[in-house]
């Protein structure tokens, strides 16, 4: 009989939160380095679950967004019974996430609370009605026993990544890569507005990069176009700004992300990829807060233009002038990125 011990980790639809996620798989590893973790996962988010060292297998969904597609996720967990894991570990706050392990008929289903789902969640933890800690804090938290009071101190997320893939991605859009250093810039946010540093700052920190002989390419998903093209537009040397932008998926992200010297990128799920791959990352926060989701490591530093009315965690500016981020000068990134590289990769100068 099958002794290994079985976890099964049902992850968030949210690109950046997948990401936390690793460092409680990676803690759950590190407790039990025998321990077998499955995670159940989206599509958008299943991509960042194969790169995770401590992941034995995923298990890729087709839910819509705001569908219950109950006899779907019957399936699913019916079909997870024979696995006998021991423990599964909630992570989304809805109704629906705790569906899967509950029909898997796992014994132990740990989750925080969040949507009515008595009898699913029959490990329930009370969510903080805050959001000054870190949501990486909370997700390994749910590993803690109820009664223990020791705070658990995090492994960083780490993703695989291979390095050799540019080249081929590069390859298949038709694109060069030139023997330079490289700054990846991801302007975009899907979260809202209030997230996005304009695209004529993202532009100016371009424009400062080529004239010291960087190339930028520009990162990000479809729904990113628009302020691709306005930051192309105010660029000074177009031949050293590549757009990728829509034209990656999430795995060739990672490969870009973590072959790339440095990275600038607002609050975003790209942010916490760059992070993870161990390259040198600038956050930009404006809405959101840096205590609370910033990218992680030692090779990482947040930026963030200190007004009273942040964080608001709104997707538009309440208040209309969006300051938290037009105020916040390219220059201060740039000086930001330069102790940062002067730290991380001291041969590089931006």
């Amino acid at each position: 009989m099958d002794s290994t011990s079985k976890t099964l980790v049902i992850g968030p639809a949210w690109v950046g939160d997948m990401v936390m996620a690793q460092s409680l798989c990676s803690y759950l590893k590190t407790q039990d380095p025998g321990i077998e973790i499955s995670v159940v996962a989206p599509a958008n988010t299943a991509a960042i679950a194969r790169r995770m060292p401590a992941v034995h297998d995923v298990v890729e969904t087709t839910f819509a967004h705001g569908r219950l597609h109950l006899k779907a996720r019957w399936r699913i967990g019916h079909s997870l019974k024979k696995k006998r894991f021991s423990q599964a570990f909630v992570l989304p706050g809805s109704f629906k996430a705790a569906l899967v392990p509950f029909f898997a008929a796992i014994p132990l289903r740990t989750g925080y609370s969040g949507e009515p789902r008595w009898g699913l969640i029959n490990d329930c933890r009370p969510k903080p009605r805050h959001k000054r800690d870190l949501m990486v804090d909370r997700f390994i938290n749910l590993a803690r026993t109820k009664t223990s009071i020791q705070k658990i101190a995090f492994p960083a997320p780490r993703l695989e990544a291979d390095l050799s893939a540019p080249q081929t991605i590069f390859r298949r859009l038709n694109k060069k890569i030139k023997v330079r250093p490289v700054l990846a810039l991801c302007p975009g946010a899907e979260f809202g507005p209030a997230k996005q540093w304009p695209p004529a700052s993202f532009a100016s920190l371009a424009n400062h990069a080529t004239a010291h002989g960087w190339q930028v390419w520009l990162m990000g998903g479809p729904g990113d176009q628009k302020i691709a093209n306005e930051i192309m537009a105010s660029c000074q040397v177009t031949t050293a700004v590549i757009n990728l932008v829509g034209q990656t998926t999430i795995a060739e992200a990672i490969d870009l992300l973590a072959s790339a010297d440095a990275v600038v990128s607002n609050d975003s799920g790209l942010m916490h990829i760059a992070a993870a791959t161990n390259t040198p990352v600038v956050g930009i926060f404006g809405s959101s807060s840096e205590q609370h989701t910033p990218p992680l490591g030692d090779n990482a530093t947040s930026i963030f233009n200190s007004i009273d009315c942040r964080p608001c965690f709104a997707r538009h500016c309440p208040l209309g002038h969006t300051k938290c981020l037009s105020e916040l000068r390219a220059d201060r990134v740039i000086n930001a990125l330069s102790k940062l590289l002067a730290y991380s990769s001291p041969q590089l100068t931006i």
